[in-house]
Formats: C-alpha cells, structure tokens, sequence
C-alpha cells in the first residue's frame, strides 16, 4: 500500500510517499511560502533523482496539494504513475486534549473534535485542519488518518500530568500535561527495544528528543508515564529559542521591567529564549554554538553545558520514576548527530552506571550502541522517523 504522509504549517507542507510493504520513502519534499508566492521542493528518491525545486503560485493550501500530487506523478520526476495508487493518507496533527488517545480515522466526528482543540495549539492545530480538507478535496474517498502528537503520552498517570492548580482549573479547561513529540517518542522507543534486546512490555527506558523543540519522555513496559513538555511544547528543557522551565514569577518582574504585555513576554520565551538568548542571540542551532565555542564564546559554551545539564535532570528524575532504567535513546536532530551533547549528558549519569564508548559516541544520524558492552545500562542512538510512524498508524486503521 503507498501511504501519502502530510505535515500541514500555516505555510508550509510536508510530505513523505511511503510504500507500507518495503516502508521505503518514494518521495518526500516540502511547500513553502504558501499564500506568498510558493516553492515545491520534490525529491524522487524511488528514481534515484536530485531534489528539484518548482517555483509557482501558491495561494492555498488547495493549490499545494495539487502541486504535490502532480509531482508525484509527473512523468519525469514523479514516483507513481496515477493518483489512485495513493490508497490512504496519514495527517500529522499536534493536539488531541484527553478526546484522543490513539489515532483514528478522520471523520466529521474527529474532524469537530480536532476543531475542538484548536485553542490548545492556536499555531498548529487549525493549519493540520486545512491539510485534511485540501488533501479531502484533492483525493475524493481516500481513507484518511489523523496521528495526533500528544496521543502517546495519554497513558501518564494522574500523578504525572496534573499540575499544582486549583482543581477547577483541569475541571473546566483541562488544563493538565498533555506532551509533545508523541509519534516521535512512541517510534523510538519500539526501536530502542528492539535494539537493546528488551522485551516492549516488560521494559524501562527513557527517550531524549532533542532538537530545535526538545523533550525528554519515561516509557514504562512501552507506554509513557511523564513527559517533560507541559499544557505546552514551551515547558521542559530549553530548547533552540524557547525557555523551558521558568518560575513562574520572573513573567511578571519582566513584564513591569519592560513594560510588556502578555504578547511580548509570550514571544519572549518562545522566540528569544532557550539557547539563542542564553548565547546572547548568537544562533540556535547547536553546530553555530559548538563552532564559537572553539572560538572562546563562553556565552556559546554555557548555553550548550545549561541544555546537556538540563536534559541530565530530566533522565535523572524519569530514571527515579521508572525506579530503574534498563536503556536510553538519543533521537532528533542534536540527539541523533551531536556526540559533544550527548557525551555532556552521559558525564552526569556515570551513577546509573553507564559508560560511553567514545568511538562509538562519535555517530551521526545511525542506528548504533554508544555504551560499552559492560554498561549497566544500555545507551542508544536512534534515528526517528515521523513520517514512517505515521504511515504505520494509518496503514493498521484502514
């Protein structure tokens, strides 16, 4: 079965054909800039071609898709030769409150319910909603799924995911820990078992998501039971702009300071924080950051040893509430690729009785042990793969 996986944006769109069989990637590519001026940039990856990049009017998300899916078939880059070979359509979508725990398939009901959620996430949320409907219009009676980020850590406990607010507050607005990064952590965690050796339901691990937006999640017997993103993706470690934890407190002294409404100390934390403040607005991204620090940035070195110290908190705290930890996964783009952060980590967790192999530790973007043999537990890196999750889920629905 080809399964067509969509990340809607407000103006951008990502895509992945997936052949469900061999659960290879036929294609994947991005939109950009829609509702500007547009750009496809399509690569062809079952015909061994290089990316190409269309540049053409986009005003909708509509045309978008009709971009997609004429590249997809077009007769010298395209993958397949007729649109009815796509047989379901996975949809990513970021928010689904308590009304859902697994992924379903889309219909009026799900459809209002998303809907339903949007004041959860206001920024992603209603522009998963436009992909649905523009890939509804495009593909007529093609079986659609929508695979929520937050359904993963459903399983949390009370303990876990309620906040020290006035019971009120979760009574009327639901206002909990929900947990991001969902697809992401369940994908590697499955992978992380089988890697390790261990069997899925009677296991221990924790999975570091760490990338731009970083979370760190416990899995318990291949189920989540805490997760460092809150009601939001803005709390938990800092991440490449956004604050992470904060007392609460140091909103309002701000705001007074600066003479901020809620708008600016909201984009503050969101846009300005994280390790581009900390670095003093020098980039987020942490090759720029290692680069500097080489160069003597102590700003740029301070920023990366806050985010490693940070994240070793975390595994600290999950391996408390997991009472034990059988092994641990890097994934995401800092995870999967930056061995200085993950060696920064590891320093802080030779207590769980964890040794690095540094060669080992040394990997970029592979599967591969950067443990020793005789490490007490079992320390991985595992490349995600959204889009491939994804197709799973929408493949066991229809």
């Amino acid at each position: 079965m080809k399964v067509l996986v969509i990340n809607c944006g407000s103006s951008s769109l990502k895509y992945q054909l997936i052949d469900s069989e061999t659960e290879e990637a036929l294609a994947s590519g991005l939109c950009e800039r829609i509702g500007i001026d547009g750009r496809l940039v399509h690569k062809p990856i079952a015909k061994g071609l290089d990316k190409i990049t269309i540049e053409a009017e986009m005003k909708t998300h509509e045309t978008a898709i009709q971009m997609v899916l004429a590249a997809l078939t077009d007769k010298e880059h395209g993958v397949i030769e007729h649109l009815d070979e796509i047989k379901a359509v996975g949809h990513r979508v970021v928010h689904g409150g308590e009304k859902f725990a697994s992924s379903v398939v889309i219909t009026d009901e799900v459809v209002k319910a998303i809907e339903a959620c949007n004041e959860l996430a206001p920024l992603h949320n209603p522009a998963n909603l436009i992909g649905i409907h523009a890939c509804q219009a495009a593909l007529p009676g093609v079986p659609m799924v929508a695979v929520f980020d937050t359904a993963f850590h459903q399983t949390m406990p009370k303990k876990a995911y309620m906040y020290g607010l006035p019971l009120s507050y979760y009574e009327k607005y639901k206002i909990r820990r929900y947990g991001f990064h969902g697809t992401s952590h369940s994908f590697v965690s499955k992978e992380l078992a089988k890697a390790a050796g261990l069997d899925l339901k009677q296991s221990k691990m924790i999975v570091c998501h760490l990338g731009n937006g970083s979370s760190i999640s416990a899995v318990l017997n291949g189920e989540s039971v805490d997760t460092s993103m809150g009601f939001t993706p803005l709390a938990g470690v800092l991440m490449g702009t956004r604050s992470g934890d904060i007392d609460p407190a140091i909103m309002e002294y701000i705001m007074k300071k600066e003479n901020k409404d809620i708008d600016g100390m909201m984009k503050l934390l969101n846009k300005d924080s994280g390790v581009y403040g900390l670095s003093g607005d020098l980039s987020s991204d942490f090759r720029d950051l290692d680069s500097a620090s080489k160069e003597g940035n102590e700003a740029a070195a301070n920023a990366v040893q806050v985010f490693a110290y940070q994240v070793a908190k975390y595994v600290g705290a999950y391996a408390a509430a997991l009472n034990g930890v059988d092994a641990i996964a890097f994934t995401a783009g800092v995870g999967e690729n930056d061995g200085k952060v993950r060696g920064l980590i590891l320093e802080h967790l030779t207590y769980l009785g964890i040794t690095v192999d540094a060669e080992a530790n040394q990997v970029r973007g592979e599967k591969k042990m950067i443990s020793t043999a005789d490490s007490k537990v079992k320390v991985y890196v595992i490349p995600t793969n959204e889009e491939l999750a994804i197709a799973r889920e929408t493949v066991a629905l229809v």
